[in-house]
């Protein structure tokens, strides 16, 4: 079964979440990157881990989808708050432990909630991100796009979709991707903010230490073909947390395509069992 999207109060804040799946089967909570709703989880994929005995968790982050929207460039939070509201909506839902999957911008989340919410967290997976560290390759081959008019619903759409046709490289589907990006807008209270805000917040990290001083299994999920995190961002990750498994999917770019939803589905699911 399937609960319909439903909002809850969280940190005084409203959150938009919807789950997948047995209530008594371990729960995976779902963070996406930056800018990304929850709609950026397809059902799909959600579905499919559900399948493999996961109770499956996705939501909108503040200013993105339904959830609490800010003024633009202005957003009143920071990555730790954001890191509180995942412990806040798992405490929402009745959830005392859940395995943590945080993609992109979103590692920095899913870190945060590791070092500084141990308890709450049964294992960990980042997927297409990094540890941030200043040595590592900067990102190849990314084209410059001119920022939309936000005046013009069609330049705002052709902008997500050409910056998703970077990140997908030969995986990429166009019309999938229109679909997405036109649900997604339609679906904002501010779509606006939603590109902005989260690229404008404090960047803090975890209280409580680092990768290093994670105590949960970890593993790193990460695309060969990766634009915005060269592969040697994935392996620095694996490198930097205690006994990290790394999976890489070699023809992957930035987002993982629906053609390769089975690996990354069988990566988790494998990571969540071992747990």
């Amino acid at each position: 079964m399937t609960t319909s999207e439903k909002l809850y109060s969280v940190n005084g804040v409203e959150l938009c979440a919807e789950t997948f799946g047995d209530p008594a089967d371990p729960a995976v909570l779902l963070i996406h990157g930056g800018s990304a709703s929850m709609l950026w989880w397809e059902s799909g994929l959600c579905w499919k881990l559900a399948d493999r005995g996961l109770y499956v968790i996705r939501y909108d982050q503040r200013d993105t989808g339904l959830s609490t929207s800010y003024p633009i460039g202005r957003p009143g939070y920071s990555m730790r708050d954001l890191a509180a509201d995942a412990v806040g909506l798992l405490d929402a839902l009745g959830i005392d432990q859940a395995h943590v999957v945080g993609q992109s911008m979103s590692g920095g989340t899913a870190l945060v909630i590791g070092v500084d919410h141990p308890s709450r967290v049964a294992s960990l997976t980042f997927v297409s991100t990094s540890t941030g560290a200043g040595d590592l390759p900067p990102s190849e081959s990314m084209p410059h796009l001119d920022p939309p008019d936000f005046t013009d619903p069609a330049s705002v759409e052709e902008y997500v979709v050409r910056s998703m046709e970077a990140e997908y490289l030969g995986h990429f589907d166009e019309a999938a991707a229109r679909d997405l990006v036109r649900r997604d807008m339609a679906r904002a209270r501010d779509f606006e903010a939603s590109l902005t805000n989260h690229y404008a917040m404090s960047f803090d990290g975890p209280v409580n230490g680092g990768f290093g001083d994670l105590t949960m299994p970890v593993l790193v999920v990460h695309g060969g073909l990766d634009p915005v995190f060269p592969l040697a961002h994935g392996e620095a990750l694996r490198d930097a947390v205690p006994n990290g498994r790394l999976v890489v999917l070699p023809d992957v770019g930035h987002g993982v395509p629906a053609a390769r939803w089975d690996d990354l589905v069988d990566a988790i699911a494998d990571h969540t069992a071992s747990r």
